[in-house]
């Protein structure tokens, strides 16, 4: 019950079927090859420059954008909160706090219909983190629609509405999203949704430039989330970036600083305190004191304790959101059906705070230190305020900190118990809605209160911080869903402002991975399987040695002349669900022996792409169908090839490591005999009876 299997036994009505592989090899055409030549030194410093500027601009996009979010979700969850608080607090006295509960409910549901409609109708490639989707494209995966301008805005305003509606969410992932097709924008210098080319970036107008760019896009994302610049960079490397290069991490790194740097002097302007930079990013986790930042020998059993528990706990959330997932592809396929769960689950999440706040009764004292934002009385004596509250009347970020930096007292066991059961509940309903939204912050705030607990309860036995143990077990958790050891650690220990804990947070992840990695993959990684994505991992599956290129390539291959007949080349694209045909649109053939009027060049290629148009939107009459075309200045001569005789792990490596689209394979005479495309290589994996094959989507 615990391994997912085959994922071909899943009969699903709806596949997200990605158009193509992208290419991230340069084809060494004699166009490429002229252009080339024609570039010179300073040509070449001046196009590394303009790379710098652009994640110079995507940094600072990035962080305007994130700006705009905190700020909205900010006032709309302020107004939302205060209104609740003061018709609970009129009803609480007169009665009828039945009235309290359907205004919050309704609140919360007209937030969440609206980012939800959005989604549903508008761009349903919006919903989620928008974290599988970014890591396949930076994969080579195509994914329609993933990084337009019309997802961004969606994606932004979906956003909005989850976290203000209260639901179980974050803002970091769609954060991340949003980076990256800000950078997917801009390093192309134009917008085809708004068909608004600015006629600059044309350079970079092609597959493997356009990865790097996103990558920074990635990076600075997380780095606007968490105020995490170093952080960004190794999620980029680690979770996201198939890819890497030394002179793109620094570029990374700059798009990163520029990201952080510029969402914090818009907030201190916004806050009335231009200059003082003092925000980390949107999640602030607040600085640890220096008598709470120590920890001992002794200790260190404990986090591994915390850490197992965590893998546990994340693999337990992953079943049963992989179920849950599958439940909704068959029958939650509708777009009304998903805003109806979409609000269902707001109402639910509504009720439940309010009945735990209802019926809890652990009553604070209210210090003139004390940092709630919307302290609610209830039935607590004058002076004091009900803890409960504190964790569920509150956005999910408020929450985290007050976990991890009220004193001890704040809370009791009980609260943080059923806390803990309820809220994790909600945060596996609440992923996999239809609506922008993010799993990180759900998943510390869940881990910092059974974390808490923990310190609790350890400290009838031994002196202990319950802060403390709430960021161990926050680590915990969310490494036990997301399976992220490197990148996780440091955004923790810069969001924290705590290197000290930098040791036992790496330890809790690194422990939490490889428990969690017995029972389920992470997260990430199981819903990209469901997409039946044909993502390919760092290697082949290491029993795949006996396999050879003959038994996975795809054959026959369909092959042109070097000097071809248009009619077949129209014929032949016509029946396939390529969309190359840049020269058959522009004409570009011999007839009568003379060429055509204007010769192509990179350009007209770099200014069709990336939406090529399909050959039934070309029209071709008869006599134009006997010219013929020569191709030979388009083809790639050297392209890579391997022999059919060759392993799968050979063939995996050399196709992975250079970001190839398809591999030649060729026999003994080199003729070539099929072609390895990324579909033929994602299918094999290791199951419970050895290596087995996936039905993947079709690309």
């Amino acid at each position: 019950m615990f391994h997912i299997g085959r994922l071909s036994t899943v009969d699903l009505e709806e596949e997200i079927t990605p158009e193509e592989s992208l290419d991230y090899d340069n084809s060494e055409n004699q166009l490429f090859l002229e252009e080339e030549r024609r570039m010179s030194h300073m040509g070449f410093r001046c196009l590394e420059i303009t790379r710098w500027v652009i994640c110079g601009l995507i940094g600072f996009l990035t962080g305007l954008i994130a700006c705009m979010i905190d700020i909205a979700v900010e006032k709309l969850a302020g107004y939302k909160y205060l209104a609740v608080k003061q018709n609970i607090e009129k009803y609480t006295e007169l009665g009828g706090l039945s009235i309290s509960l359907i205004l919050w409910a309704v609140l919360n549901s007209a937030f969440v219909m609206l980012g939800s409609l959005a989604v549903a109708f508008l761009e349903p490639i919006a919903a989620g983190s928008g974290i599988p989707q970014i890591k396949c494209f930076l994969n080579g995966v195509k994914i329609p629609r993933v990084v337009r301008l019309k997802t961004l805005v969606i994606k932004v305003f979906g956003v909005i509405c989850s976290v203000a509606g209260g639901l179980a969410v974050g803002k970091e992932g769609p954060m991340i999203h949003s980076g990256a097709v800000v950078a997917a924008g801009v390093s192309q210098g134009r917008s085809t949704s708004l068909k608004k080319d600015f006629k600059i970036f044309e350079y970079f107008r092609r597959d493997t430039e356009k990865r790097d760019f996103v990558s920074a896009g990635a990076a600075a994302g997380v780095s606007a989330a968490f105020g995490a610049p170093v952080g960004g960079v190794l999620f980029s490397l680690e979770e996201g970036a198939s890819f890497w290069n030394q002179l793109l991490t620094w570029r990374i790194f700059f798009a990163s600083m520029v990201s952080t740097f510029t969402l914090n002097f818009f907030l201190s302007i916004y806050h009335g305190k231009p200059g003082q930079l003092s925000s980390p990013g949107l999640i602030n986790f607040g600085r640890f004191d220096s008598d709470s930042v120590q920890y001992n020998l002794y200790e260190i059993p404990l986090f591994i304790i915390m850490g197992a528990l965590g893998g546990v706990l994340g693999a337990l959330f992953n079943i049963i959101n992989y179920w849950l997932t599958i439940f909704r592809i068959r029958y939650i396929h509708r777009p009304c059906l998903q805003v109806m769960e979409a609000m269902l689950v707001a109402a639910v999440t509504a009720t439940v705070s309010f009945a735990m706040i209802y019926f809890s009764n652990d009553c604070q004292p209210l210090g003139q230190d004390n940092t709630e934002e919307y302290p609610l009385q209830l039935f607590c004596a004058d002076g004091e305020y009900n803890s409960m509250a504190t964790a569920f009347f509150n956005t999910p970020e408020r929450s985290v900190r007050s976990l991890f930096h009220n004193p001890p007292g704040t809370y009791n066991p009980v609260t943080l118990g059923v806390f803990t059961l309820a809220y994790f509940a909600l945060a596996v309903w609440t992923y996999g809605l239809t609506v922008s939204a993010g799993v990180f912050i759900p998943s510390l705030l869940i881990g910092a209160a059974w974390g808490r607990l923990f310190g609790i309860l350890l400290s009838f036995i031994i002196w202990a911080d319950p802060g403390k143990y709430a960021l161990i077990g926050a680590a915990a958790q969310l490494g036990g869903i997301v399976r992220m050891t490197l990148s996780l650690t440091v955004i923790l220990v810069e969001a924290t402002g705590n290197v000290t804990y930098g040791f036992p947070i790496m330890l809790v992840l690194m422990t939490a991975k490889i428990v969690g990695d017995y029972f389920i993959e992470g997260l990430y990684d199981v819903h990209i399987k469901l997409q039946s994505v044909p993502f390919l991992h760092w290697d082949a599956p290491p029993t795949s040695h006996w396999l050879t290129a003959r038994e996975v390539m795809s054959s026959p291959v369909t092959c042109f002349n070097r000097v071809e007949k248009v009619g077949r080349i129209v014929d032949v694209l016509s029946n396939t669900s390529t969309n190359h045909n840049v020269l058959i649109k522009s004409k570009t053939c011999l007839a009568s022996s003379r060429l055509s009027q204007r010769k192509l060049q990179l350009k007209d290629f770099r200014d069709a792409y990336p939406r090529f148009p399909p050959i039934q939107s070309i029209h071709v009459s008869q006599d134009e169908r006997e010219c013929m075309m020569d191709l030979t200045e388009f083809m790639n001569p050297t392209p890579y090839t391997v022999p059919q005789e060759t392993s799968l792990p050979r063939v995996f490596k050399l196709f992975r490591a250079l970001g190839l689209r398809h591999l030649v394979v060729v026999d003994n005479e080199n003729r070539v005999v099929g072609l390895v495309t990324r579909k033929d290589l994602a299918r094999y994996h290791v199951g419970k009876d050895g290596l087995e094959e996936l039905h993947l989507a079709q690309t």
